[in-house]
């Protein structure tokens, strides 16, 4: 079970104002592989602005880790809902927990592989490169998965076949992914912190 955070107060902006505060929500385990593994507020707030073109949005971020796209997303645009897809079932204890502390009644976790998920259920999609981890010996979130370069290239091939079957319009942001992970059919709109940030557009 995940450890229970340290009470803040006051008031739900507080946790906001900076990544370190944020962090503070989870235990000091999960906080150490935030440099490297969970979106940075400011890279949230930037690719909110293109995958919610409209209230009522339903965003998935795939491979939404401990929560903290979702969060940050549930917490500057509550006219939209927002939702996770995690295959290690402690990830998303850490974000339940998180998420009741914040009182966030637009965002929602699934503990499963998003391979198993309906993706016409939702409008848009947020990326970060949740499968990189499969080509590294190290800096792996922990060992409770199987990783090998096999599935890297397999779960991009399921990504790209589900983004291909969605409608004209649908829009995606990618943080940190390499090239070849969006299928023919999406243009790339913009791009922030370089090209390390991306969005694109079904046409």
């Amino acid at each position: 079970m995940p450890s229970s955070a340290v009470p803040f107060e006051p008031g739900i902006d507080r946790w906001f104002q900076s990544d370190q505060q944020l962090h503070h929500l989870y235990p000091k385990a999960i906080q150490t592989l935030a440099e490297r593994h969970w979106s940075p507020i400011d890279v949230s707030k930037l690719a909110l602005e293109f995958l919610v073109p409209s209230p009522g949005s339903k965003i998935l971020d795939i491979g939404s880790g401990v929560g903290k796209f979702v969060l940050t997303a549930a917490h500057f645009r509550p006219d939209a809902l927002f939702f996770g897809v995690e295959q290690r079932r402690h990830l998303v204890a850490h974000a339940e927990t998180a998420r009741n502390i914040l009182g966030l009644t637009n965002a929602h976790f699934f503990h499963r592989n998003f391979a198993h998920l309906h993706f016409k259920a939702f409008d848009h999609f947020y990326f970060y490169n949740s499968f990189y981890e499969n080509l590294l010996d190290t800096g792996r979130i922990d060992e409770s998965i199987a990783c090998s370069p096999n599935l890297y290239s397999h779960y991009h091939r399921i990504l790209r076949r589900k983004l291909n079957e969605m409608p004209v319009g649908t829009r995606v942001a990618t943080f940190h992914c390499l090239e070849g992970v969006m299928p023919r059919g999406y243009q790339l709109i913009e791009e922030h912190i370089g090209s390390l940030l991306r969005f694109w557009m079904k046409i």
